[in-house]
């Protein structure tokens, strides 16, 4: 029996609409630290050519821009980008932010010498034709760097819960098969000569775990779809596990709230071939 392709187009255009609601920026901005590592980490040098895929409001592109690279940012959603567009303007930096697809760059292959993706690219429905395009586009003997969520820590716990209420279609492979070195041995062996993975960990401020909650609840796409699509007790069943996932990673004493989460970096290096 034949079976029906995958339409990829339909599952992106709602993931699309899912991250365009609320606004994500709420979040990311306590992320800096992973984007600034992550720069740091590939010893990102003046000049270099420089991508940073599904950069929404714009962290690694800016800490990229920081050291003067040339750098370009794309993300399907416009609103962020217009964020991250006053951002550099506020810092007197020049990125090339346009909006894109991390499953079709518009970009020539080879056209940069780093490829950088910080809790981006992981979300791409299509994964391997994501990471085609980021093998794509990155010159022989370029860096990609990854930052992505584990399945053993908070972001794996935390989409675990969202998969619950709001489950992706069964086709789609979940996100965090990203943050494993074995996922991503699949997805990009095949073009890279070395790759080097190594754990580390951020920490987000809250006033309380209730705090917490009612930031993504308010801010974040898909909380925000996933209570949408319930009724009151669900809504009320998603507020307790979400919670439980917090109080499970808050590293705070004093009553308030400071989140480990707790994720993969990765480093690979484009084969010549």
């Amino acid at each position: 029996m034949a079976t029906t392709p995958t339409d990829y187009r339909a599952i992106t255009e709602r993931q699309q609409a899912m991250w365009a609601t609320g606004d994500y920026h709420e979040i990311a901005r306590q992320m800096m630290s992973a984007s600034d590592a992550l720069c740091t980490a590939l010893d990102l040098h003046a000049g270099q050519r420089v991508l940073d895929v599904a950069c929404g409001s714009g962290n690694t592109a800016l800490s990229a821009a920081r050291r003067y690279c040339e750098v370009t940012g794309i993300d399907y959603v416009p609103a962020l980008l217009e964020r991250a567009k006053a951002r550099a303007a506020a810092e007197g930096v020049t990125v090339d932010f346009r909006v894109a697809d991390a499953q079709a760059l518009p970009f020539a292959d080879a056209s940069f010498d780093v490829v950088l993706s910080v809790f981006g690219v992981m979300f791409a429905p299509d994964q391997e034709r994501a990471a085609r395009e980021l093998l794509r586009v990155c010159r022989p003997g370029g860096k990609i760097g990854l930052v992505c969520w584990m399945p053993e820590a908070f972001g794996g716990e935390f989409f675990t819960v969202h998969a619950r209420y709001l489950p992706a279609p069964p086709e789609v492979k979940p996100a965090i098969r990203w943050g494993t070195a074995v996922g991503l041995d699949e997805l990009l062996r095949a073009g890279v000569s070395s790759m080097q993975h190594e754990r580390r960990s951020l920490f987000e401020y809250y006033r309380s775990t209730d705090h917490a909650v009612d930031v993504f609840r308010a801010y974040f796409g898909p909380t925000r779809w996933a209570l949408e699509k319930s009724d009151a007790q669900t809504q009320t069943d998603l507020h307790r596990d979400l919670a439980a996932v917090f109080n499970r990673y808050n590293r705070a004493t004093d009553g308030t709230m400071m989140l480990e989460a707790e994720y993969l970096q990765t480093i690979a290096t484009r084969s010549s071939r």
